[in-house]
């Protein structure tokens, strides 16, 4: 997060300089409003140096909040911006390849998308991070058993709890949403914190409000292990990882590490297996899917972890598992006529993808990281229905 900040920041200047040099020089021969101009970049470094220079080892861990918002204030001014400037520029090549063709035109187009991409990141910001939506999607396959036949799963994924600091109730709502899906089980699929377990505290009573007849299982996710911390010790990291699994267990999750549990429904039994976090580098590696599988044999698998690039690195070459939930892609917190960043990154990113008749499901996350932002990629909940091929 630190390096995004200074990267937008650092880019603020090119259409700053851009804009001053095209527009505020040609309009204005006052040096107080010339200067006045640069005020906003100013204080946008100014509050970049502070937080990320003076506030200690850990600015994001302490200053979640304020950091986020120096983040959207950072867009808010640099897409526009940048929005604009190339708007002008195409004026620019296009008036000089065609003398008739007007600038002013493209200045005045700059203008409106500049206007709209400030309010599409000012909603994203202010009403996407709360617009809780529920998926609804079916996985169907001969090898189900009959008793499973219609069994519904509500999987959550990505809560990064300790960015809901200043607004608890919206996971009070995210709570009463799930419960009202009356799901046959409930299961999240990692990254509960962002750096540290104590973020959790003050909202057990809320999650473990969660209810289903078989149960809430969870898996970890890369956020938990508290890599992303700067801990005074070993011991300390280690011990914070504990408490997270105290509370989760307090909670009445039942975290599975490289582990499994049978499920009993309408007679039949199917497996849910979880594994710790399994990430392409730099993210950590835990999972031990040997393990996990052991004494499941015969029976209908689900799989929970975390990271979807585990289903193509190692689920789908070294098992027959029909089914994998995961997360973590958070769609990268935007989409945009059904296209996100993420695609950069992740084949599977968001949604359900199929090799044969195994299936892949990558919920795109209900929280953010650092930045208070979500546009088109909303937080959502996922309905998985288990439906029997008949």
């Amino acid at each position: 997060m630190h390096r995004i900040i200074l990267i937008l920041t650092l880019f603020l200047f090119i259409p700053d300089i851009y804009i001053y040099g095209m527009y505020i020089v040609r309009k204005t021969r006052k040096r107080l409003l010339r200067t006045a101009y640069w005020l906003p970049t100013a204080l946008l470094v100014a509050g970049y140096v502070y937080f990320m220079m003076l506030t200690g080892d850990n600015a994001m861990a302490n200053h979640t909040q304020g950091i986020g918002r120096l983040a959207i204030i950072t867009l808010l001014i640099v897409v526009p911006k940048t929005v604009f400037m190339l708007c002008s520029l195409i004026g620019v090549l296009a008036h000089a390849v065609i003398r008739r063709c007007p600038r002013k035109l493209f200045t005045a187009i700059g203008l409106i998308l500049a206007v709209v991409s400030f309010f599409n990141i000012l909603y994203g910001t202010l009403v996407g991070t709360t617009r809780f939506e529920t998926q609804e999607t079916e996985y169907r396959s001969a090898a189900l058993p009959q008793g499973f036949d219609g069994y519904r799963i509500v999987q959550i994924s990505d809560i990064h709890i300790g960015s809901w600091r200043d607004n608890p109730e919206a996971i009070d709502r995210l709570t009463d949403k799930v419960n009202a899906l009356k799901p046959d089980l409930i299961v999240f699929t990692g990254d509960l914190v962002n750096q540290q377990s104590h973020e959790i505290d003050g909202f057990q009573e809320t999650l473990s409000k969660l209810h289903a007849p078989d149960g809430v299982f969870s898996i970890l996710g890369n956020h938990d292990y508290g890599d992303y911390y700067r801990w005074p010790s070993p011991q300390a990291k280690e011990q914070d990882l504990a408490y997270l699994k105290e509370q989760q267990k307090a909670m009445g999750w039942k975290l599975l590490n490289n582990e499994h549990a049978v499920l009993h429904h309408k007679g039949d039994s199917i497996a849910l297996i979880g594994v710790e976090n399994d990430g392409e580098p730099p993210f950590s590696q835990h999972a031990n899917l040997s393990q996990a599988l052991k004494g499941t044999d015969g029976m209908f698998r689900i799989l929970l972890s975390h990271n979807p690039s585990h289903w193509r690195r190692e689920v789908l070459p070294k098992s027959d598992i029909p089914l994998m939930l995961a997360g973590h892609t958070h769609a990268m917190q935007s989409i945009f006529l059904g296209h996100s960043l993420a695609e950069l990154i992740y084949p599977e990113w968001g949604g359900m993808y199929y090799e044969g008749s195994r299936a892949l499901y990558v919920n795109i996350g209900i929280g953010y990281v650092g930045l208070p932002f979500r546009l088109g990629a909303w937080p959502e909940i996922t309905v998985l229905t288990l439906r029997k091929n008949k």
